[in-house]
């Protein structure tokens, strides 16, 4: 339970930020460009929390997991901070071309890569 002016304190920071959509407006995903349904909105942390990271986008569910399944935490926090350096990458390039040709509500199970799966 919150108590009441944290309530206030949360709304208002809610209202503030331009990054957040909290209404159940539809919202285009950074990385897809397909409208993100609420019920698959992740919040994604450019900079991962534990890096420091405070700045936030909504991607769909599947997108934010595929970007966790291919980078590791410093990979995200140093070379790929942004939606146009993850854009940048050949694998994520690959998935934006396969998702893209998916409906809104698609989500598939998303498996780490060999690359950075532990031994």
């Amino acid at each position: 339970m919150t108590g009441k002016i944290r309530r206030k304190l949360i709304k208002s920071e809610r209202e503030k930020s331009p990054i957040f959509n909290y209404a159940n407006d539809l919202v285009a995903c950074p990385l897809c460009d397909r409208e993100i349904l609420p019920i698959q909105r992740d919040a994604h942390h450019l900079i991962p929390k534990s890096k420091g990271g405070r700045k936030t986008r909504f991607l769909h569910r599947i997108c934010h997991r595929q970007i966790h399944a291919l980078f590791t935490e410093s990979e995200l926090a140093s070379k790929y901070n942004s939606v146009d350096q993850l854009l940048t990458h050949p694998e994520i390039e690959k998935f934006v071309a396969w998702i893209k040709t998916k409906p809104n509500h698609f989500n598939e199970r998303t498996y780490k890569s060999q690359r950075i799966r532990p031994k």
